[in-house]
């Protein structure tokens, strides 16, 4: 992955035989004019093949002429905190919140500093496997945590979750820059206080930060990511009152490579062309091994 700076945008360059450019934090960040931006990464002096972006959250009809295909965002509209605890969520999502307090968790922004830095780097380092799978962030420096955590300062919001002022989960809030959607990009917690419900904590607390800032709509990246329809988190998102919104996504060939790409779907993940019925066993199978490899450490969402 390279990472290339074109002015006001960074782009992010998939390496491999197809080079997939898209905007460095596309979820959160998003292109007001393509049809300006486009011809710069002809210019750019690096090698991409297709380039493509999402429209916003508010931007559900397709407005451009390039290839499409639908993607999803997990969405939740807020207008009051009040009204999304007492008329979205449901009973349990709203217990799991209170259970948290009724814990000695307390929730609150944080400053991006040292000791936040060091507060995510622990959280991060607790355990190698989440969710029967191994945790990309386990057995990284705190440098490296500082850097990853540390980007879009001018548009992020963290809210820590804390006991006995340790750090036990977090959440980054980066908000786009029309004030009109905040996406979820980190949100972790500790797997060994789960029985506090910290993460269902920290998403009450995210979105009682949108609604005090008046963003309509807090989005939690994808509900549902190429043919797997449902799992664990998509039910955790949808009990916190997160639904599928489908947004056109575009792809723009830059060169011949590219447009053969997208003639033979080369663009697409490669477990995308799997019928989903094998893709969930292979699922099973691969929780299974590294359940057994990593000892069984494994977490599930509350």
């Amino acid at each position: 992955m390279r990472l290339i700076n074109l002015g006001e945008r960074n782009i992010r360059v998939e390496s491999g035989v197809v080079r997939i450019a898209r905007l460095d934090g596309e979820k959160f960040k998003f292109l007001e004019s393509p049809d300006e931006f486009i011809p710069k990464l002809r210019e750019c002096g690096t090698r991409i093949d297709v380039f493509t972006f999402m429209q916003k959250v508010l931007d559900r009809v397709p407005k451009y002429q390039y290839a499409m295909e639908w993607d999803n965002l997990a969405v939740l509209p807020i207008s009051t905190f009040e009204q999304w605890w007492g008329e979205t969520i449901g009973f349990k999502a709203r217990n799991k919140a209170k259970q948290a307090e009724k814990k000695g968790v307390t929730l609150r922004e944080v400053p991006f500093d040292d000791a936040l830095v060091r507060g995510i780097w622990e959280v991060y380092n607790e355990s190698p496997v989440r969710q029967g799978k191994p945790f990309w962030h386990y057995g990284k420096d705190i440098e490296t945590v500082r850097n990853m955590a540390g980007t879009f300062l001018e548009s992020s919001v963290f809210i820590g979750a804390f006991v006995d002022g340790r750090l036990i989960g977090f959440i980054k809030l980066v908000i786009d820059e029309t004030h009109t959607q905040a996406g979820l990009m980190h949100i972790t917690s500790m797997i060994g206080h789960k029985d506090k419900a910290p993460t269902n904590a920290l998403v009450a607390e995210a979105v009682r930060a949108c609604a005090k800032r008046r963003i309509p709509f807090l989005v939690y990246s994808n509900f549902a990511y190429g043919k797997k329809q449902h799992d664990s988190l998509s039910d955790f998102k949808e009990r916190n009152g997160f639904r599928r919104v489908d947004l056109p996504r575009y792809y723009v060939p830059l060169t011949v490579t590219g447009q053969l790409a997208l003639r033979c779907g080369m663009h697409r993940r490669l477990i995308d062309h799997i019928p989903e019925s094998l893709a969930a066993r292979l699922r099973t199978l691969r929780h299974r091994w590294y359940n057994r490899k990593l000892q069984g450490l494994s977490t599930e969402l509350s």
